[in-house]
């Protein structure tokens, strides 16, 4: 059988990644799946990897791969592809594990497939082109097989094994410590990540300007349980932070219910939403593509429409 691997983000308290579940659960349906947890946490993190389908977990608790950028971890992850020669190594579109894929696969030499969309065997995947329109399968070749997946390509789903655990003794040397991580920041939210959240409510251009976002965070703070996103345009604009953007560049998403408000509905920006189980549309323009894919569409002024539904939602809550 062949033998797949994942490469799994950990946090220093054990905590893993979603998408390292995510790949987890197909990579178990197309070979043996193994995982790679490095830095602080990676011991503890093997429960649950292994929950979810890993039979063995390569860790490392080194602080190395945490306080330096993706050098000391892409050199780690080669020594261990020489070592156990896996047959295909899948990582999540992460900022840290993108970075990490790219450099195996220069070490390597082996092709890095990114925006995999699925998997049928360890040498065939499947991806989107032409801005998500045409789905295409992509035959894999080299050894080993690259792969980063595109977020909430799968569903996580635990199969209730465990994982054996083996310790990764690999010496770092000095001139791959170069990019020093000297400060970590985490943002404080108040409801679900934006790519967890069962409740998605975005804005684009037209609502007109930054301040009027506000209008969203109403609604999220009404609704309950929901987060806020955002187009392209009005990230590159500067009216919200990249952490907002849904999109081909930015978050993919599924939730229960989208709500898109001022949102014409590029192509860039339908990838990352389609596949939400319900989506509401509001918009002047009704002829904005938006509208094709909506179940529901409202041909109106989203600025007149928010303040009354935030008005109704509350009234409905009894707050």
């Amino acid at each position: 059988m062949a033998k797949v691997w994942v490469f799994a983000e950990v946090t220093p308290e054990g905590d893993v990644d979603p998408s390292a579940l995510e790949i987890l659960t197909k990579a178990r349906s197309v070979g043996d799946a193994e995982a790679v947890a490095l830095g602080p946490g990676a011991t503890a993190a093997a429960p649950k990897l292994g929950e979810f389908g890993a039979t063995k977990v390569y860790a490392s608790d080194d602080e190395v791969f945490s306080d330096y950028v993706a050098q000391p971890a892409a050199h780690a992850l080669h020594e261990l592809i020489q070592q156990n020669s896996p047959d295909l190594v899948m990582f999540a579109t992460n900022y840290d594990s993108r970075d990490i894929a790219a450099r195996v696969s220069a070490k390597t030499g082996a092709t890095l497939m990114s925006n995999v969309m699925d998997l049928s065997s360890v040498d065939r995947a499947q991806t989107a082109i032409f801005g998500g329109s045409t789905i295409v399968d992509v035959d894999l070749e080299g050894s080993p097989k690259l792969v980063l997946v595109r977020p909430k390509s799968f569903a996580a789903e635990a199969s209730g094994g465990t994982a054996e655990v083996e310790s990764v003794d690999v010496q770092i040397p000095d001139d791959l410590k170069k990019a020093k991580r000297v400060e970590r920041h985490e943002e404080q939210a108040s409801g679900p990540k934006l790519d967890q959240a069962p409740v998605v409510i975005s804005g684009g251009r037209g609502l007109q300007e930054p301040s009027n976002f506000e209008l969203l965070d109403q609604l999220a703070a009404a609704l309950g349980n929901a987060a806020v996103g955002a187009t392209r345009a009005v990230v590159d604009a500067g009216w919200v932070p990249y952490a907002f953007q849904v999109g081909q560049t930015g978050v993919t998403v599924k939730p229960g219910v989208y709500l898109a408000f001022g949102i014409s509905g590029a192509t860039q920006h339908i990838v990352g939403m389609k596949g939400a189980k319900k989506i509401i549309a509001v918009n002047k323009d009704e002829e904005a593509p938006i509208f094709q894919l909506a179940d529901l569409g409202v041909v109106g002024d989203a600025l007149k429409i928010l303040p009354q539904l935030i008005d109704e939602v509350k009234s409905r809550k009894g707050s």
